[in-house]
């Protein structure tokens, strides 16, 4: 029996799956929850050790439930890795330390940084090399805010030992010896979220370098999606193959089976993403999406995407829970949001951090409309799983513009697409069909499809076929009141930055 591997570093947890080659067949997985900080306005912090030691746990995790079904670890004849894209760590190359906790992807933080540079030379000044808008989203602008107000890693940068990395490049460093000749390595999707890629030659690009005023020798080499990125050194699966790398929502892109242009996908985790396959053409966007890398096989041209990224989708059901405590346990959500037909006139945008594709607003809050002495729990919770489906049909809509297409239809994924009001919410407000796969793990076979293609043992492409639909149920008058509401919500929501 031939088995992949799939690492799956994500926001909120870290799993191992085990799949059959080339199927969806999950032998066994391991998973464990990881913790964010928040000790500022604004700040979203988490530890590279403990995402580091959970990677660890799930690995023996993996391996003892393995032996308890009695396959042999040698089973295993590659791994995939798939993490969240963009949050920034710097750690010391000697001893291995992180100079800092990592800067989550969501962390506006360098709020600041971002508004000088926009005020100076525009947001879109660099979207034709990068293909991205300047924005606190991406790692180039934390990794400048860390350069600025933490002293040691301009220290380290100028004695040649500080090492600069994306979630992926953190785990692979470590995984494939770190102090002891680790493998300092990303692929192009993850690199592609920096704003220090060029799209079209796929290498970091010396004007984004001098324009950042950042140092190449701080930089991962760039690979492939699909190639070899060394062997894990130590632990139960030493010498198991690493053959694919991927940032998590290319992975889901790959695990949907979206190879082809025109395809698109949508995955419901901490945020929301959709991506649109461009195939080998790079599309810039010209209503507030990105341009990002799709995919990249060694020895091929590159696939591209377009995307609209949404900072808060389940993050905000998480927020109800832990900030607010309206709901005990985040599956209550759905079952609160089922005893009201409406939400009676409450609207809700989770702009936490600021607002990202289409409208780009880092000024933006969170802000909850419409309230008055009617309103309850009940109605707030549905707005928080509208608010989810608003923010994807704004995306729909610009990419639709850019591509000059209008898909009948889109594929699903992700941890809120457990939520069934949340899918058939989310047919209605785009006018649609919304279909997601029997499979939910999508996102780690993303990681195991970049793997096994490396391998030769799995097809490109290789699509879920068991789906379920859910078809709009209101017509396009009540949506287009709906989305009049949602946007007067979304106006409200602007210039609330605290200075």
């Amino acid at each position: 029996m031939e088995l992949i591997g799939a690492i799956d570093q994500g926001t909120s947890s870290t799993r191992l799956i085990i799949f059959k080659a080339g199927t969806c067949e999950v032998l066994v997985e391991h998973q464990l929850e990881v913790q964010q900080h928040f000790p500022n306005e604004g700040w979203v912090e988490q530890d590279p050790l403990e995402l580091l030691k959970s990677v660890h746990l799930c690995i023996q995790g993996v391996v003892d439930k393995l032996q308890a079904k009695n396959i042999p670890v040698s089973s295993i004849k590659g791994i995939g890795l798939t993490n969240q894209r963009e949050t920034t760590i710097v750690w010391n190359r000697l001893t291995g330390i992180p100079v800092h906790p990592a800067m989550v992807w969501s962390d506006a933080r360098n709020s600041l940084i971002v508004k000088n540079l926009c005020s100076e030379f525009g947001q879109d000044h660099l979207r034709t090399q990068c293909g991205l808008p300047i924005a606190t989203y991406f790692s180039a602008t934390k990794l400048l805010w860390l350069w600025d107000h933490i002293p040691e890693v301009k220290q380290l940068a100028e004695e040649g030992n500080l090492l600069f990395g994306t979630v992926d490049t953190w785990i692979l460093w470590n995984l494939t010896g770190g102090t002891q000749n680790g493998l300092h390595l990303t692929d192009v999707t993850n690199a592609s979220r920096t704003m220090l890629m060029s799209l079209k030659t796929l290498s970091w690009d010396p004007s984004l370098l001098k324009f950042f005023n950042l140092p190449l020798h701080i930089l991962p080499t760039i690979k492939a999606s699909s190639d070899d990125f060394g062997c894990i050194a130590t632990g139960p699966m030493r010498g198991i193959k690493i053959s694919g790398v991927v940032g998590d929502q290319q992975a889901a892109l790959l695990g949907q089976g979206c190879t082809r242009i025109g395809e698109a996908k949508s995955t419901y985790g901490t945020g929301c993403f959709m991506l649109y396959n461009t195939g080998d053409s790079i599309v810039e966007s010209k209503h507030g999406l990105l341009t990002t890398v799709a995919y990249q096989q060694a020895g091929r041209s590159a696939t591209y995407a377009l995307e609209g990224s949404v900072a808060v989708a389940g993050s905000s059901v998480r927020w109800l829970r832990d900030n607010l405590g309206l709901i005990k346990d985040s599956s209550e959500i759905s079952s609160l949001a089922e005893q009201v037909e409406k939400t009676d006139g409450v609207y809700f945008v989770p702009a936490f951090s600021g607002l990202f594709a289409p409208h780009w607003k880092s000024d933006a809050r969170g802000t909850l409309c419409g309230l008055t002495s009617h309103s309850t729990k009940h109605h707030i919770c549905r707005a928080v799983l509208e608010a989810t489906c608003f923010q994807v049909k704004d995306i729909f809509e610009a990419m639709k513009m850019d591509s000059k297409s209008s898909p009948s239809s889109i594929l699903v994924d992700g941890g809120m697409t457990a939520s069934q009001i949340l899918l058939q919410l989310q047919s209605n407000i785009l006018g649609i069909d919304v279909q997601k796969p029997s499979f939910s793990e999508v996102t780690a076979l993303g990681a195991a499809v970049a793997a096994g293609v490396s391998l030769g043992l799995w097809q490109l492409g290789t699509k879920i076929s068991d789906l379920q639909t859910y078809s709009p149920e209101i017509d396009n008058i009540e949506r287009d009141r709906k989305m009049k509401r949602w946007r007067m919500a979304l106006e409200r929501s602007l210039g609330w930055e605290l200075e």
